[in-house]
């Protein structure tokens, strides 16, 4: 497409108006004849489509418990309390990845150690975590992102040298494989988000999984005011510890429960047609597109794009205003995309570390003195941060397909070929 005006500069967008992109998730007979049986039954709080969601995400996982949540970020909070982090305590976990990651470490008052990610699949870098650990690191908390396993083995290995847990943050990772196992079953214990964009859909919500027993009763400590007996033991609470109002209801059980019976074939629908994006953008000039392999293949997630960085150099520019050029560039040629720039430490709460006011958990007494997130610290995660462009999930996950894809491909390739072209905000 050498020749085709890009559509910013007034030529003709190369997806068409009627491409009828369609919106995740498939919504099915299943997801409505359930929604409405938790409707038409009386348990709206705790109700039978709760305990029929952990229970059938507990065997398709192969996890021995479960805990249904009400999001993501609550079951990562589950997850720190499980493994006995407390005031103080350090979790050391990626410079890149959604808020959440680092958040929860924060809802425990304990203080999150950010270490740099590997270029390739923008993960956490094993290479580099046991520079991190000091006398008050109890956890590693790894994030499975845009839906491809961490390198675990070298990960796991460091854990047990230092006796320290393993939180896997599963939130984008449904049914992604690290050498044939299912991640959330690898570490101590995982989170995973059944939020609008998840490979699972309920709406909003998450499961919190493990197979220690112990583990689970001490996550599952905080997702009811403290309470540990159960429901039906009658209304008079007697919290063993502070706790937050994290379990799901029944209506979003539900939905979450007619998606996760899908799952399967959803997975298997949306890694095709990511394969036939990659597929297509082979060879794309100065494309650099995401990680996938063997032992660690890609769930269908997400496609993240970046861009070689000698373009920008080549044209004068900063490596972000490159990526804002294309982004704004494939926004024209009718492609919904957006920047993706989720740099941890780089966030305000970080840098000011304050998160409840007077400094604290940083100025806590338990806390250690001088933790520090200097940015400099994280060149990759920058990097990785200034180039990366995510691919809108209603583009090229089902129910859309070919012709929805074969689309995505011809926007990408037309922007890419044309590069010398694109308008571009030079460095003052």
């Amino acid at each position: 497409m050498k020749t085709a005006r890009l559509a910013i500069l007034g030529g003709k967008p190369a997806i068409p108006r009627d491409i009828g992109f369609r919106f995740w998730p498939p919504i099915s007979k299943l997801d409505e004849r359930l929604a409405l049986a938790s409707l038409r039954q009386p348990m709206h709080a705790w109700g039978p489509h709760c305990i029929a969601l952990q229970e059938e995400f507990a065997r398709w996982n192969g996890n021995r418990f479960c805990m249904p949540t009400n999001s993501g970020t609550a079951a990562l909070h589950m997850g720190l309390a499980a493994c006995g982090v407390t005031a103080g305590d350090e979790v050391i976990t990626t410079s890149l990845s959604w808020t959440s990651t680092a958040t929860c470490i924060i809802h425990h008052n304990a203080l999150p150690v950010f270490v740099d990610v590997e270029w390739d699949a923008m993960h956490l870098d094993p290479a580099k975590i046991e520079a991190a650990i000091t006398r008050k690191t109890r956890a590693i908390l790894p994030v499975h992102y845009w839906g491809v396993a961490c390198d675990m083995d070298p990960i796991l290995r460091i854990a047990r040298r230092h006796k320290l847990a393993v939180i896997e943050d599963a939130c984008q990772a449904h049914g992604a494989l690290y050498r044939g196992k299912k991640v959330g079953t690898l570490g101590d214990v995982a989170a995973f988000s059944f939020n609008q964009n998840k490979s699972l859909c309920g709406g909003e919500g998450g499961v919190f999984v493990t197979n220690d027993k112990k583990k689970f009763k001490l996550g599952r400590r905080v997702v009811s005011f403290g309470e540990m007996r159960p429901a039906h033991s009658g209304r008079f609470y007697d919290p063993a510890g502070l706790g937050w109002m994290y379990r799901t209801s029944d209506l979003p059980a539900a939905f979450a429960l007619a998606q996760l019976r899908k799952l399967d074939e959803n997975n298997r629908r949306a890694q095709a047609n990511w394969r036939r994006l990659h597929e297509g953008l082979a060879g794309t000039p100065h494309l650099i597109r995401p990680y996938t392999s063997k032992d660690r293949p890609t769930n269908g997630y997400a496609y993240v794009l970046r861009t070689e960085k000698r373009v920008a150099d080549a044209r004068g520019a900063s490596w972000r205003a490159l990526t804002d050029a294309i982004v704004e560039a494939l926004r024209a040629e009718g492609l919904p995309c957006n920047p993706a720039r989720w740099v941890l430490p780089g966030h305000t709460v970080f840098q000011v570390k304050d998160a409840y006011g007077h400094g604290s958990p940083w100025t806590d007494r338990h806390a250690r003195r001088g933790l520090r997130y200097d940015l400099t610290q994280y060149p990759i995660a920058q990097a990785c941060a200034d180039s990366s462009i995510w691919v809108g999930v209603n583009t090229h996950r089902p129910p859309n397909g070919a012709r929805q894809v074969d689309a995505v491909i011809a926007a990408i390739r037309k922007v890419y070929e044309n590069l010398d072209r694109l308008p571009i905000r030079t460095k003052p």
